[in-house]
């Protein structure tokens, strides 16, 4: 029965690694992330360096290539220490997963290459009215030639205006409901991309979360991801490979908060004894 809750020595190995890292280079700037509501650019340089802001990026594309065992294992060993920090890889992994599923290897080649030299990957579903409702989807993507315009917004978008690329949720075909929503890639470069207000939160303050508004973008067709309609279906299958790295994060939060609060019950001292 113990085998079944001990990880092979590799990942053991990765697990240590981390903690080493996180202890030395995120953990004492931890507490400024929060109270100044800033991203953790110790933190991203930190993982980065390491190889992990994006740990999943395939091999061949300059990543690491690590399988979703070790991804949860980086993000719970952040999230002990810095929960906004833990962000980094989950948003990244979020924001990518539709491009590693469902992408072409052009596709893939240009932009998770991009993801593993430090780039970010941010995922724009959610909007005001809608959620994974699909016939609630108020973006819109037209066709214009060979490529489209978009117009709409998407709210509570983890990492907002830092990361440099967005997989977009758009409706391609609005009579069709959930048949009709198609995903692309979408650039912060790209003319008349801009983002709202940073949201006020109660924690993960030191990620950013904003809206993203879409103002007559125009991209090509390159940037659509599989087929057209086929998008509602890609969301799903993505938030079903990255929903285990939020509960990671709760993991890591709630070991964090252990590990403080019995450092602290071991030195508090009440009416002259140990408490």
């Amino acid at each position: 029965m113990d085998q079944l809750f001990t990880l092979p020595e590799e990942y053991e190995s990765l697990r240590e690694s981390v903690r080493a890292l996180a202890d030395k280079k995120i953990q004492p700037f931890a507490h400024d992330v929060d109270a100044s509501a800033r991203f953790p650019q110790e933190a991203f340089d930190a993982l980065q360096s390491a190889g992990l802001a994006a740990p999943h990026v395939p091999a061949e594309y300059g990543g690491e290539g690590a399988d979703a065992l070790a991804v949860v294992i980086v993000i719970e060993e952040v999230a002990r220490v810095c929960a906004s920090s833990s962000l980094i890889p989950a948003v990244n992994k979020l924001g990518s997963v539709p491009l590693m599923l469902a992408g072409s290897p052009e596709q893939k080649k240009r932009w998770l290459s991009e993801l593993a030299k430090g780039k970010g990957f941010s995922y724009c579903l959610s909007e005001s009215e809608a959620g994974s409702d699909a016939a609630s989807m108020k973006t819109r993507a037209i066709r214009k030639g060979d490529g489209w315009v978009l117009n709409g917004s998407k709210k509570w978008i983890s990492h907002a205006g830092i990361s440099e690329f967005y997989t977009v949720l758009a409706s391609t075909d609005p009579e069709k409901g959930s048949k009709g929503i198609t995903a692309f890639i979408v650039e912060k470069s790209d003319a008349g991309v801009s983002f709202g207000a940073h949201e006020k939160k109660m924690g993960f303050k030191g990620s950013p979360t904003r809206e993203v508004y879409l103002d007559n973008v125009e991209i090509g067709d390159d940037r659509r991801i599989s087929e057209i309609g086929a998008g509602f279906a890609l969301a799903m299958q993505t938030l079903d490979h990255t929903r285990i790295t939020i509960a990671a994060q709760a993991l890591g939060i709630a070991q964090g908060a252990f590990e403080v609060a019995t450092k602290y019950a071991k030195e508090r001292r009440q009416f002259g004894k140990s408490i």
